[in-house]
């Protein structure tokens, strides 16, 4: 998730402003306010320039032709700049003399580097999970072409010169890569093989460049031949070698869990609470699955009345609306075609308002990024806002059998695309991180907090049902119930997954058993829930901040809440850690 306004946002740069994002502080505060924007300058200034790929992805486009140097030293030195940033901090800004919006900066930047620090003291990527060269390997080109919006004679020039630097890369992986988990090899064995066919087609299709032909195709060429050389590596060394050990464990997890959330929440308070939830959620679907059911099965005696009948119930509404759903070739498809009506409502009912121009392209999620999730939004980067963004799902697997393809088509059928497009484009991701890269703030643009951001996703959707999206359709409104029950049960995964000794087989008992997920979606969350670790609770976490924000806010305002002014008020202050909102969103 990764700015400037470009001139045709005029009419919603206005809207937003009905909200200040950062009041003026007075003379004093003003100057120290911009001591802390130069330190922070300064520092991304030189993280760019040791990382190239950081600064493309964060839309700086000045080191488009380099790439990282990924060695052990170079990494060391990295780690040591972090820490350097992090002792002179406090040194050099003096915190007390801030404004309130230089004190939440401030506070932003500490704690980001505290995470950062931390991380690389206790992971070890490079060396254990071989996924993380694949930014390197294909994010680094793709992204240039996807979203700088330099001349397109200069992205091809960079990307060349940085093709040139690839293969080093895949030396470096050679000489690092230990002993990975099993489940992070096979992934990143899949998403080489989708990097191979992106230099051998796709590339030339992004740039319009003859395929095969001068430079770009001789840097490609050699790129292909450098991937299918790691392909067997992965495969013939580092798979055989590979073992199962993806759990980090209680000790690792409550500490990361804190330094990923920034919500003040333990581990097991997260959990606590997502059990609790899952418990009524499941309740209130039986009541939606109950009037469905005479109408779906009139010849059928309704289920038993208790657990074990009302899943029963809830389980075969759901799979009967599940057979209303397309073909991998018109997933995409099937998603855009949700787009029109539900941006339509959106201004109908002033929900916000919406970035004008749209810039979201919906397409098919490239094959080298597939693995992990079944959709993402990738934003336009906040140091170059004015490219555009991606809203990019995955086709089901094309090893899978015909069951297994059917079972996903079934969890992504037509009235949960629409959930999943509210999820991340309308008023979603898309939306949200367009409000967010015309944040005042230098750091709120760049340090994102993802609890935020996938809370803010996850709220929109029963808000939008709940003020008239889909007019009172109830199969609707139970995929949504649904879609949320999965963020609620991504919790629970999570912390049972890493802290205990849950088996796959339990972990299918969770999500499909309790969750109603279908057999497809239930297998890509395990090994989504193997390869990452507490990114799965965020999207719980956050939506609990929305939604007790929004039920204290309207009952403080009563009669003069107003949902469209409340929500663009909310996203004014950029996509800063959850703590902040009743703060910010309560100021006159």
């Amino acid at each position: 998730m990764k700015l400037g306004i470009a001139c045709g946002l005029i009419v919603f740069v206005a809207l937003v402003t009905r909200v200040r994002a950062v009041d003026d502080p007075p003379g004093g505060a003003k100057a120290e306010d911009a001591k802390l924007a130069g330190f922070f300058r300064t520092f991304l200034d030189a993280s760019f320039a040791a990382q190239p790929l950081l600064a493309t992805q964060y839309g700086d486009h000045r080191f488009d032709d380099r790439l990282d140097d990924l060695s052990a030293d170079a990494r060391a030195a990295n780690l040591k700049r972090l820490r350097e940033t992090r002792a002179d901090l406090p040194q050099k800004v003096a915190y007390q003399s801030l404004s309130r919006d230089g004190q939440i900066d401030f506070e932003i930047l500490t704690h980001h580097l505290d995470r950062e620090i931390w991380l690389d003291e206790h992971f070890h990527p490079f060396e254990d999970d071989p996924r993380t060269y694949g930014a390197y390997l294909t994010d680094s080109v793709y992204l240039i072409l996807s979203q700088s919006t330099l001349p397109k004679a200069t992205n091809l020039k960079n990307v060349i010169a940085r093709m040139g630097k690839i293969p080093a890369v895949v030396d470096v992986a050679r000489k690092t890569i230990k002993t990975p988990p099993r489940v992070r090899v096979e992934t990143a064995i899949r998403q080489t093989e989708g990097a191979i066919n992106f230099y051998k087609t796709e590339i030339y299709e992004l740039t319009g460049e003859p395929a095969g032909k001068g430079p770009l195709g001789e840097r490609a060429e050699a790129i292909v031949k450098a991937l299918a050389e790691h392909v067997t590596f992965l495969k013939n060394e580092v798979l055989p070698r590979s073992n199962d050990s993806w759990r980090i464990g209680p000790e690792l997890f409550a500490r990361k869990l804190e330094l990923e959330l920034d919500a003040g929440l333990s581990a097991a308070e997260v959990l606590s609470e997502a059990e609790a939830e899952a418990d009524r959620v499941e309740r209130e679907m039986a009541v939606v699955a109950r009037i469905l059911w005479a109408e779906m099965f009139p010849k059928a005696a309704v289920p038993t009345d208790d657990p074990v009948g009302r899943r029963a119930m809830t389980a075969k509404v759901l799979a009967e609306i599940a057979k209303d759903h397309g073909t991998p070739e018109s997933l995409v498809g099937d998603a855009k075609a949700t787009v029109a009506d539900i941006k339509t409502f959106i201004k109908q009912k002033d929900i916000l308002a919406l970035p004008e121009p749209d810039k979201c392209r919906i397409l098919e999620m490239p094959e080298f990024k597939r693995g992990v999730s079944v959709a993402y939004l990738e934003s336009a980067p906040p140091l170059d806002p004015t490219g555009s963004s991606e809203y990019a799902i995955s086709p089901p697997p094309s090893d899978w059998d015909a069951k297994k393809v059917a079972s996903y088509l079934g969890e992504y059928n037509k009235a949960m695309l629409k959930v999943l497009t509210i999820h991340e484009a309308y008023p979603g991701h898309y939306v949200q991180l367009e409000y967010a890269n015309r944040c005042p703030s230098l750091i709120r643009r760049v340090l994102s907090s993802g609890t935020f951001a996938e809370g803010w996703a996850v709220y929109t959707e029963r808000m939008m049902l709940d003020q008239g999206f889909g007019a009172g359709d109830l199969r609707l409104r139970l995929q949504q119930m649904k879609f949320y029950l999965r963020a609620v049960v991504n919790a629970i995964l999570d912390h049972k997954m890493h802290c205990g000794d849950m088996t796959d087989a339990q972990a299918m008992e969770l999500l499909v058993g309790r969750a109603f997920q279908t057999e497809g979606e239930a297998l890509g969350k395990i090994v989504r829930s193997k390869l990452s670790s507490c990114q799965l609770s965020t999207y719980f976490v956050g939506r609990v901040a929305f939604h007790r924000l929004r039920q204290s806010t309207q009952r403080e305002q009563a009669d003069t809440f107003s949902l469209g002014r409340y929500h663009e008020a909310v996203l004014s202050h950029g996509t800063l850690p959850v703590k902040y909102l009743p703060e910010l969103v309560r100021r006159k």
